[in-house]
């Protein structure tokens, strides 16, 4: 299994999807065919973290070439072959992804009752898709999942979502699509000049000047879109607010991470001479995203959009940290920049769960998001609010938590790099705690505000041992980073190394 175990990673949930669509859930959502199948999507899911726990226990800190490697052929005639590998960038995303999908299928336990078994088997299906986009390393495997992928969560957010979920998954899915369309262009271009999909092959291969700008703007249109990078990002907050609430954490929690993970994997090391030409509009979309979305962010009256905005700032000291590469004085401050845009991936998955979390524990109780419907949570909900407002001090970037310790070594690196970048980039520090705190001061403080809130109830044993493992989590990465960071330390610098050759 350990020669197979990505593979084992990819087609295990995937299959469990299968077996939980061919059961069913019969006509009633307690029945007991629909108990089994809760049961049956919990231990897939949960096997599969376990067993994913091997690529953190097998996997080797001293150097930076894939490992767990796979590889048969697929599609002779193209030269496509079904390759798999993982280093410090994919195996830590994919230890994420595990750890995420059985929270999320315990968090819909209950609260799922149209549906229930095409609703986790779209889960677990979307979990070993996205496994396979973090492990593949064939050009033409990679586009093959990262397509797939959007079928189960078009259908999370079109089956299960509000009001408007035909508008905003209709929204999501062209929004994507249409990135992935020229990033399959920026694909066939390099497999016209290598005659291979082979990723390790582009890097590689001599491009000219121009040829790498022009790739550069198809990798962009893909990933900026996927993170979403300003002005790219108003599908976001539409899809967070109609997606029911394990839609909204898988979303942010891994799939905004595939913008920033594609960035690193495609951009820096493929095209390194077009990152550096447009270094400089990258840094200045992403100090938008920070600055101008935390305005924005201040602005929300419903927690979801509130929360949804805070995404798409956080996630610009992911890009931030990425492309502040060729504006460093040494290779260290370009190798901290990078460690902590990784770190922020990581980190912003857990809070950003764990927030949606806590909306969907209101939402299941009160019916409504709106910040002016609650008050008070904390004299009939206080387990809740201690758990609400530990990960919204973490959103806020409190020492000792997670969400610290990326932006954190960020800013450094932007100070390394120009004072004024590292000055606009921890206007998030306030901003962030301006619009988190503004929310947690009107939700979960002061006097009982209403009936409704008069009478709920604290949170159940399900939804204590999901925020609970979130807070353990949270608080983990936040005092002990030092196992993540050295894990992805040895690709950091190799990708560094990369992104300061020339290829043309």
């Amino acid at each position: 299994m350990v020669d197979n175990l990505l593979s084992v990673l990819i087609w295990l949930p995937i299959a469990g999807g299968v077996v939980l669509l061919a059961m069913g859930d019969g006509n009633d959502a307690a029945s007991a065919r629909a108990n089994a199948m809760r049961w049956t999507a919990l231990a897939v899911s949960v096997l599969t973290f376990v067993l994913s726990i091997g690529l953190y226990t097998g996997f080797d800190t001293t150097t930076a070439a894939m490992q767990f490697v796979e590889r048969a052929p697929w599609i002779d005639a193209i030269d496509v072959w079904y390759y798999l590998g993982v280093d410090g960038f994919s195996a830590p995303l994919i230890l994420l992804t595990t750890f995420i999908t059985p929270l999320v299928v315990i968090a819909g336990w209950d609260v799922i009752k149209t549906r229930p078994a095409q609703y986790f088997a779209a889960f677990l299906i979307l979990e070993g898709l996205m496994n396979g986009v973090f492990s593949a390393l064939d050009g033409l495997l990679f586009y093959v999942f990262w397509e797939a992928m959007l079928v189960p969560m078009f259908l999370i957010i079109g089956v299960w979502g509000g009001e408007r979920r035909v508008y905003a998954t209709l929204k999501f899915f062209l929004y994507t699509f249409l990135g992935s369309v020229l990033m399959l262009v920026a694909f066939i271009y390099l497999y016209r000049l290598t005659g291979s999909f082979d990723m390790g092959r582009w890097m590689e291969v001599p491009v000219s000047l121009t040829a790498q700008k022009m790739i550069f703007i198809a990798f962009l249109l893909a990933f900026a879109i996927k993170v979403p990078m300003w002005p790219v990002h108003t599908w976001l907050p539409d899809a967070h607010v109609e997606a029911p609430t394990g839609g909204s954490v898988i979303l942010a929690a891994i799939l905004l991470k595939m913008g920033g993970y594609g960035f690193v994997r495609f951009s820096l090391p493929m095209v390194p001479d077009g990152s550096r030409y447009f270094a400089g509009m990258m840094i200045a979309l992403s100090l938008i995203a920070v600055v101008y979305i935390g305005f924005v962010a201040l602005m929300q009256k419903d927690m979801k959009k509130l929360i949804a905005y805070s995404s798409i700032a956080h996630m610009g000291f992911v890009t931030l940290g990425f492309f502040i590469v060729w504006h460093m004085f040494g290779e260290s401050g370009a190798v901290l920049g990078v460690s902590g845009g990784m770190v922020q991936m990581v980190s912003h998955g857990l809070i950003s769960g764990a927030m949606f979390l806590c909306v969907g524990v209101l939402y299941d109780r009160v019916h409504s998001r709106q910040i002016s419907d609650y008050g008070g949570v904390a004299n009939t909900m206080p387990v809740f609010a201690a758990f609400m407002v530990l990960f919204a001090m973490a959103n806020a970037g409190l020492p000792g938590t997670s969400g610290f310790v990326g932006e954190f070594m960020v800013i450094i690196a932007s100070f390394k790099a120009n004072p004024w970048f590292a000055f606009f980039a921890a206007m998030t520090l306030v901003l962030g705690a301006a619009y988190t705190l503004w929310m947690i001061k009107r939700v979960v403080y002061g006097e009982v505000a209403n009936d409704h809130v008069a009478t709920l109830e604290d949170v159940n044993r399900r939804e204590f041992i999901v925020l609970g493992i979130l807070a353990f989590a949270v608080l983990l990465v936040g005092l002990w980073p030092a196992p993540l960071i050295d894990m992805m330390e040895v690709t950091i610098q190799h990708l560094v190394e990369q992104a300061g050759q020339t290829k043309y």
